[in-house]
């Protein structure tokens, strides 16, 4: 992983906004809430890989016990902890750290790991070194979240989003992101999988997968953004079922492999 493009990456991008952007821009952040809300506990201790401002952990501020965020990025952390200082939030922390190596974490901490966003930003070896760490500090039969991006997923958005698919499908592209598995327009930051390679990663390093699911599927983000209130309903429910068929999870541009340490 080249750090410092990560690090450049985000220092240049108002993370604090994109959730809260155009109805495309959201769609992600409301599916992966849905996913929370399915297995977050009031008595658990979660933690979070990749924590950027905190976005998930306000949101899981009333929904458990305890909330620890990780992030490379610095600037990123002290947003976050400024936020919690204001908002008096002795339940929640946040500092800087590396998700591939935590040493300052003891094994068996959290009842719940979420990682979503290192899988993002690292080749597949670093991944696994992510996967092994987040089983390392999970505590047994504790549930660990690793949110992706599928090459598929991006790769047809790119075919039929707006602003992009006059460049696609083309030959360089087909090697960026089917054989090498990295972005074609920022191959040191972004890098992708598929839900296949990323179940078989994380069974190999002893978890077991409870649901691999899509969380904003690919749609013309433009046509999305204009759609009236009646036709946003209509695509919610396609969505919706979408999001309950793991069938559908290959063609959604992010997902979020959900699974359980029991060993």
């Amino acid at each position: 992983m080249k750090e410092e493009s990560i690090i450049s990456n985000y220092n240049n991008f108002d993370e604090n906004k994109r959730a809260f952007g155009s109805k495309a821009e959201q769609i992600e952040f409301i599916y992966t809430q849905k996913l929370l809300d399915q297995y977050i506990k009031p008595y658990m201790s979660v933690a979070e890989l990749g924590c950027g401002t905190g976005y998930y952990g306000f949101y899981l501020s009333k929904k458990c016990q305890s909330y620890h965020g990780i992030d490379i990025t610095p600037r990123h952390v002290e947003q976050f902890q400024k936020k919690i200082k204001e908002q008096e939030l002795s339940y929640l922390s946040v500092s800087v750290g590396d998700a591939t190596d935590l040493p300052d974490i003891a094994d068996n901490t959290f009842d719940v790991v979420l990682v979503f966003g290192p899988m993002y930003h690292l080749p597949r070896e670093e991944r696994i070194r992510v996967i092994q760490e987040s089983k390392r500090i999970c505590k047994t039969n504790g549930l660990i979240m690793f949110a992706y991006i599928n090459k598929i997923g991006a790769y047809l958005r790119g075919c039929i989003d707006e602003n992009l698919k006059a460049n696609y499908p083309n030959k360089k592209t087909n090697e960026l992101v089917l054989s090498q598995g990295v972005d074609d327009v920022l191959p040191d930051v972004f890098f992708f999988t598929m839900p296949e390679e990323i179940e078989h990663d994380v069974t190999t390093n002893g978890l077991t997968v409870i649901q691999n699911v899509g969380v904003d599927f690919t749609f013309n983000a433009s046509d999305i953004n204009v759609m009236d209130d009646e036709k946003y309903a209509a695509w919610t429910e396609v969505m919706d079922y979408m999001f309950h068929c793991n069938s559908c999870t290959g063609v959604s541009n992010h997902a979020v492999l959900v699974c359980r340490n029991l060993l």
